[in-house]
Parts: structure tokens; C-alpha cells; sequence
């Protein structure tokens, strides 16, 4: 456990300030850089304890990676089937993107054993939403009582299948698509509602023929990946914590750049601006690995409650914590709906995140699959928020304290390096004394 951080009431956000790469992103290209042929050259990779438990786990599996620091690397890619069953099982650590995705691409390989596991929370992770489409085609996964560790058995020939989500999740499709790229036939998911479709653009853009429409996405098997370049773009979901601080903090003005606006990313954009956030797109481009990005300017404004939906939960999963600090300081009531996948993240966040606010001034109670919210539009008293090792938690805590009387202290917040490494010092740097 880290020592506890006290992050102090502050003065207006001003100035141009830099997020990580796209943890999604930055994940996607090692595991799907691995699977082309030849090099494929990486910019704005985010280093974090996820991406590092991907960067670990391909290397593990033979594939040499040259990382060169600031962020580049080189993926000696080996092929759609070239990857190597490792001695003894690959540590996930606590990234549910790796389990999930890399499940997908160890049932496809031509042979070998492959375990994958993982801290003590991935192992309360749901696994049988990817292991029973994986056997539908034809794959050997074991789970153990449906959670990690899990073993997949690969040399068993697949076929493509159509897949109807229960619950939409972008790490099931890309587990089911990636096993696709050496099944006979198409393989096709149908989704509930739209989800990110970063292994969509990036399978498209290293030559694999993918098509979609009206929530189905299709794949044909491949014979061979090519990518020579991937950019990665700032993560927004770490972004977001910014947005939300500039919001709520009076006389900001913040600008981020080159930030992903991915499908299925954006939802808070959405939210911010129907609760009167002032949030500036421009510059909009689209990078060689066929992710869009754009520029964002951000400055306060007074912000009025808004309920979010259940159909809006996918493209702001990530971001509903910081949503919850945001309605908490809004002039209204809010209620979330349909965000039970919550309770299966890095903590409990229904119950960790009404923890943190309710002890800092926060008016917020857990429903079945939500919360309800009666905010008021002045800054929370502070306290101390114990993130429970999730680093989302322990993130909003510190923009929290940003937007609070007499701070708040984070007891572990050691549990960011998951995601944002240099949160800590961005938010020191960046910010004044409160005037």
C-alpha cells in the first residue's frame, strides 16, 4: 500500500495539459500488433501496470518488443499463428482487456497449452461470457467455477459462429473477433448496444476485411496482418477526470490534444453537454490505425442534473465515476440506470464510489444497478476516500479534492499506476493555490 496523498483545494485550471495514451488502444496494438508480419512501429503508447501486463504477456509469448521509452515501441510481429505457449501461466496482473482479448487470440493459435491469471481481483472477474462463445467455436476453455484462472487448449479447428451479447462489452466481441481471424467462415457479433470499436479499425487498417452495421459486426478469416504504424491516441476516459475538474472549478480554461473520439468513447461529451458543460471538439483527423482524434478546450460553466440511461452506460462506462463527483455538484437530481456492470470492475464501483462521495459531503445513494443522486452546486466539504485498489476511484478522490473546502486525502493512491502513472504529478503541477 502507498502512502495517502492529500490533494488541496485549487485555484482555476488553466493551460494545455497532456493525458496517456489510450489504454485500449495502447493494449490492442501489442496484442494485434503481435499477430501481423514484420514490424509495426508504436507512438503514444500509454505506459501503465495494465499496458506493462500486455507488453510482459506477448513477450511471453515470443514475441520480441523494443521498447524505446517516451512511449515508442517496436512489435516484432509473429503472425497470426506464431505465438509460443509460455512455461507456467501469463499474470494478467489486473487487466480485464488482456484476459478477455488474449483469450480470444490463444484459442485461434495452432497448438499448445496457454493459463492465464491473474491478482485477486481479476480473479472475481466473469469469464463465461468469453469462454462459452470461444466453445460454440470449437474451442477447448476452461474456467475455473467461471472466473480466472482460465485455460485455453488451442489446435482445435474453429468455426465462425453469430453471437448475440447479452451484455454489451467491447473485450467479449474483440475476444470472439479475434478468434474469427482463423475460423472457416465469417464470424459475426451482434451487440445490444454500440460499444468501442477499437480492434474493428485496427483489424481494418492492418488489412483484415471487417464490416458492420445496425449493431452486427462481421469479420472474415484472414490470411495475414500488416500494420506498419500505430498512433495512439490520449485516453479519454483519463481525460474525462480533467474535463470534470475544469467544469466544476471556476475561471478554468483547460486544452487537450490529439484525444481519441473513438465510437463508444465519447459518451461523456454527450452527458457534460446536456448538463451545460462547455466542451470545445476541433481539429478533428483520423490517425493511420484509423482512430479519430481531435483537440478539446474546456472551461467552467454551472452544470444542471441529467439522468444517463442504460443505453448510454457502454460509451461511459469508464467515465461514470467522475460523472457521479460532476452530478453531485449539479443543480438537481440524477439517476443512473442499468450500470450493474459496475459491481464486476477493479472494486464494487456502485458501493466504492458512493462510499467515496457520501464521505466527503456527496448525496448519493446505491439503487439495484445505479445510483441516485441529489446534487448540490457547491464545492464538498472533503474528507478521506479509501479507493478500495481501484484506480478510478482513487482519480475521482483527487479531483474531488480539487473541487472541495478542506481537501481530501486518497489512502492508497498507488492504485492509479494501473491506468495514468503520471496523474499524481500532472494534478501537482497544474494546479494553484485556491484563492
Amino acid at each position: 500500500m502507498s502512502a495517502p496523498w492529500h490533494v488541496a483545494p485549487s485555484g482555476p485550471l488553466v493551460g494545455e495539459l497532456a493525458v496517456n495514451g489510450d489504454k485500449s488502444v495502447s493494449h490492442r496494438a501489442l496484442l494485434i500488433g503481435a499477430l501481423t508480419d514484420g514490424p509495426v512501429e508504436v507512438e503514444g503508447w500509454g505506459d501503465s501496470a495494465d499496458t506493462r501486463a500486455t507488453l510482459e504477456a506477448v513477450r511471453a509469448l515470443g514475441v520480441r518488443v523494443d521498447d524505446h521509452g517516451h512511449g515508442r515501441l517496436t512489435v516484432h510481429g509473429v503472425g497470426l499463428g506464431g505465438l509460443k505457449p509460455p512455461v507456467g501461466a501469463i499474470d494478467v496482473r489486473n487487466a480485464g482487456t488482456l484476459m478477455r482479448l488474449l483469450s480470444g487470440i490463444c484459442a485461434m493459435q495452432p497448438a499448445g497449452a496457454f493459463t492465464l491469471d491473474g491478482d485477486a481481483s481479476i480473479r472475481t472477474r466473469p469469464m463465461e461470457r468469453v469462454a462459452q462463445p470461444l466453445r460454440a467455436m470449437g474451442a477447448e476453455v476452461e474456467t475455473t467455477e467461471g472466473r480466472p484462472p482460465v485455460t485455453v487448449t488451442a489446435g482445435r479447428p474453429l468455426a465462425g459462429i453469430e453471437h448475440v451479447l447479452p451484455v454489451a462489452s467491447a473485450q467479449v466481441k474483440s475476444a470472439i473477433l479475434l478468434a474469427g481471424l482463423r475460423a472457416t467462415g465469417p464470424t459475426t457479433v451482434v451487440e445490444p448496444q454500440a460499444t468501442r470499436d477499437h480492434t474493428e479499425r485496427m483489424l481494418r487498417a492492418a488489412g483484415a476485411r471487417v464490416t458492420g452495421s445496425g449493431g452486427r459486426v462481421t469479420l472474415e478469416p484472414a490470411e495475414r496482418l500488416r500494420l506498419d504504424r500505430i498512433e495512439v491516441p490520449g485516453d479519454i476516459s483519463s481525460a474525462a477526470f480533467l474535463i470534470v475538474a475544469a467544469t466544476l472549478i471556476p475561471e478554468s480554461r483547460i486544452f487537450l490534444r490529439g484525444i481519441g473520439m473513438g465510437a463508444g468513447r465519447t459518451g461523456i461529451l454527450d452527458v457534460l453537454e446536456r448538463m451545460g458543460g462547455r466542451v470545445a471538439v476541433f481539429n478533428r483527423r483520423t490517425t493511420d490505425a484509423g482512430e479519430p482524434v481531435a483537440d478539446l478546450e474546456v472551461a467552467h460553466a454551472e452544470l444542471t442534473a441529467s439522468s444517463i440511461r442504460g443505453d448510454e452506460v457502454p460509451a461511459l462506462v469508464d467515465e461514470l465515476p467522475i460523472l457521479a463527483l460532476a452530478a453531485c455538484c449539479a443543480r438537481g437530481k440524477t439517476r443512473v440506470r442499468d450500470a450493474g456492470e459496475l459491481r464486476v470492475k477493479e472494486s464494487d464501483r456502485l458501493e466504492s464510489v458512493r462510499d467515496a462521495l457520501w464521505r466527503i459531503g456527496g448525496h448519493i445513494e446505491v439503487e439495484d444497478d445505479g445510483w441516485f443522486i441529489r446534487g448540490v452546486p457547491v464545492r464538498l466539504r472533503g474528507g478521506t476516500v479509501d479507493p478500495h485498489g481501484d484506480h478510478r476511484v482513487a482519480m475521482l478522490g483527487a479531483i474531488a479534492g480539487l473541487y472541495s473546502e478542506e481537501g481530501v486525502t486518497i489512502t492508497d493512491p498507488g492504485a492509479i499506476d494501473v491506468s495514468f502513472p503520471g496523474f499524481r504529478a500532472l494534478i501537482e503541477a497544474a494546479t494553484a493555490v485556491r484563492r
